[in-house]
């Protein structure tokens, strides 16, 4: 088996004592963002797992729209990034 070369660390610890690893985040492909799956970019980024760049570029996200995730998890926590609260949040 051989590990892809990479610069930033396979894993790393958050402070609820959890291991986040390459391997937990979504798939490059992914198309479905479900709040879950944004919570673990914005996490993997907050925690160095992966650089901002490298995540925009792997999911093909704007600086805007990962921004906006962010913000809504900063403001409100995970549940504000279900599509249904969306609008409720944005208008607080």
């Amino acid at each position: 088996m051989f590990l892809k070369k990479i610069d930033s660390p396979r894993a790393v610890t958050l402070p609820d004592g959890t291991i986040m690893t390459r391997a937990d985040l979504p798939p490059p492909e992914t198309r479905r963002w479900v709040a879950s799956r944004k919570a673990r970019v914005v996490k993997a980024v907050a925690f160095g797992l992966l650089s901002l760049k490298e995540a925009l570029d792997r999911y093909g996200l704007s600086a805007e729209e990962f921004e906006i995730w962010r913000h809504a998890i900063e403001a409100h926590g995970e549940k504000a990034l279900k599509v249904t609260a969306i609008q409720r949040y944005r208008q607080l």
